[in-house]
């Protein structure tokens, strides 16, 4: 599903260049869940980021099944992510203004993939049937990262990035959500990479990637 090749990107601070990754290789099957693990500052962030086609790497290769994102411009990384790569971040990121509803369909809806009998399993599996009518600032941390995992996994996408998607949460309701974001992954199939600090819910994926001074470990 997605393979990292000798992936390299550095950034300039203060007149001084800074290697985040110097090589990076990684590869993540149809349906395998990775935990991407490392000490901050080890470009796990920076990492998500380059496979989700927020950022270009300097050199290497990034190829998502059957598409290299280094032929892409801006635009075409931008599709991809429309209609390929779901994203979870611990920050959320709902749409103040529309409802959890409408949070929920507004990515499915964008890539013209919305189904509704999967937009209704969704909303049932992440217990979401009272809320729908509620705007963002009236849930719960927990409740809006629910909304998230929903928003990301409508469109049915290939592969589930998610950095730090508990990060913000207690350790039950992180227990919950990741569950859930499990038991969802299995169901669609698609690959999942997350970023975590916490080896405990990393011992919960298929499989652990440690970065460290820019390589895997």
């Amino acid at each position: 599903m997605l393979r990292v090749i000798r992936l390299t990107k550095s950034y300039r601070t203060a007149g001084e260049e800074i290697a985040v990754l110097r090589g990076v290789d990684l590869a993540v099957a149809t349906g395998e869940s990775v935990a991407l693990t490392g000490e901050s500052g080890s470009g796990k962030s920076t990492l998500l980021h380059l496979i989700a086609g927020l950022d270009a790497a300097d050199s290497g290769e990034i190829r998502l099944a059957d598409v290299s994102l280094s032929g892409l411009n801006d635009a075409g990384r931008a599709e991809l992510r429309r209609y390929r790569i779901g994203l979870v971040f611990q920050q959320f990121n709902l749409i103040p203004s529309l409802t959890v509803a409408d949070n929920l369909v507004f990515q499915s809806r964008i890539a013209g993939r919305h189904d509704a009998a999967w937009h209704d399993e969704l909303v049932g599996r992440l217990g979401l049937e009272p809320l729908l009518t509620r705007y963002p600032e009236q849930l719960s941390g927990g409740q809006q990262q629910r909304v998230a995992i929903g928003r990301a996994l409508a469109p049915k996408p290939s592969l589930l990035l998610a950095d730090e998607p508990t990060g913000n949460l207690d350790e039950d309701t992180a227990d919950e959500v990741l569950g859930l974001a499990r038991d969802l992954v299995d169901r669609t199939g698609c690959g999942f990479l997350m970023v975590t600090h916490s080896a405990r819910l990393a011992a919960t994926l298929d499989r652990q990637v440690t970065l460290h001074a820019g390589v895997v470990a």
